[in-house]
């Protein structure tokens, strides 16, 4: 019973909504742009791209743009090698179920890799979901848009979004100083835990993939890495039991988040109001994140599968029958993946 109210305790607010504008904002502007550009095709890009105003949220403004910078990279990094890879794929003509095992393969790989970067940078939010959903999305993609307009819209999002992490400096009353904190050496232990932490995310997402993977080809089930995305978020937290307390609350707050987007899909938008409920939804997102994840995961889930249905049209029952059925494979997956160790060290006893 203790561990169900923490699920549903909302957390004390600590100026969430300044860096819920700030993402909202710095979604809404490039995709409505796109829009009226009448590029919807890019939008995959600008939404990750965007991803960058998530990080150093906190933080001094000097090194709120250090932070961003760096994780801003990172992103575009995987953008370009998840475009190589759909761009490969198609080239080399390999079939469905081909192409979806080289996918989980690829994403389990980047799933560890920046894991580790991003543990050994210290940065918040810790993990690398974010990079598994951006580079699983986009090499999913078949026929994309020319390399050089992708990676231009993502580079201009990313630069947009680290100017709107500065913008609060035009005010003399919300302008910190121009420091920069000393660097702080990664210490042994905490290079060792970087480097299990990437374990456990390549085993996590690995696995869930995989079995994603075989359940949708029996099934008929589509969007296997919405699996390796629900199965490394119980992998980020203070113990095992808040571990276990997110991946429930994953399925929970996707669940909730569905009947949201059923809601919404039934209005039928037009695409400036699709990008301005995907700004509504990332403001929520980030108002609760550190709050609620069950909250937060309402407002994810719509944002996830709208930016989805942008970048590659599909029917609305589908998405909303594979992100459920994929969502709690990976959970459940990500659950054991962290039960596991105890497990283990009690048969050993």
């Amino acid at each position: 019973m203790k561990l169900l109210a923490e699920m549903f305790t909302v957390a004390p607010a600590n100026k969430d909504h300044r860096v819920a504008i700030r993402c909202a904002v710095g979604v809404f502007v490039p995709l409505i742009t796109l829009v009226l550009l009448d590029r919807l095709d890019l939008a995959i890009f600008a939404s990750f791209g965007a991803f960058t105003g998530i990080y150093g949220r906190g933080e001094l403004h000097r090194k709120r743009l250090f932070i961003q910078v760096r994780a801003g990279s990172l992103m575009f990094l995987v953008m370009l090698l998840a475009t190589l890879s759909a761009r490969s794929s198609d080239a080399l003509g390999l079939s469905a179920s081909a192409s979806s095992w080289l996918l989980v393969l690829a994403t389990t790989l980047v799933a560890g890799a920046c894991s580790l970067v991003i543990a050994r940078w210290r940065h918040r939010p810790a993990g690398s979901l974010f990079h598994i959903f951006a580079f699983a999305a986009i090499a999913s993609i078949p026929n994309q848009p020319p390399l050089w307009q992708c990676m231009l819209v993502a580079l201009l999002t990313t630069v947009f979004c680290l100017l709107l992490g500065l913008s609060s400096r035009v005010l003399r009353s919300r302008r910190t100083p121009w420091d920069m904190p000393p660097p702080v050496r990664i210490t042994p232990d905490e290079r060792r835990s970087a480097w299990l932490e990437a374990v456990g995310y390549l085993v996590a997402a690995g696995l869930a993939g995989s079995l994603a993977t075989l359940v949708g080809q029996w099934l008929g089930f589509g969007h296997n890495y919405w699996a390796m995305v629900a199965a490394v978020v119980p992998l980020v937290g203070r113990t095992t039991r808040h571990r276990v307390a997110r991946g429930v609350q994953r399925i929970i707050g996707t669940v909730l988040g569905l009947i949201l987007l059923a809601g919404i899909l039934l209005l039928h938008p037009v695409p400036w109001q699709t990008v301005l409920v995907i700004a509504l939804c990332q403001f929520g997102a980030e108002l609760f994140i550190a709050r609620n994840y069950v909250l937060a995961q309402v407002f994810v889930t719509p944002l996830a599968l709208i930016s989805t249905l942008l970048a590659a049209p599909a029917h609305p029952d589908l998405l909303l029958r594979d992100r459920i059925v994929e969502t709690v494979i990976g959970a459940a997956v990500g659950i054991a993946v962290v039960l596991a160790p105890t497990a283990w060290a009690r048969l050993r006893r």
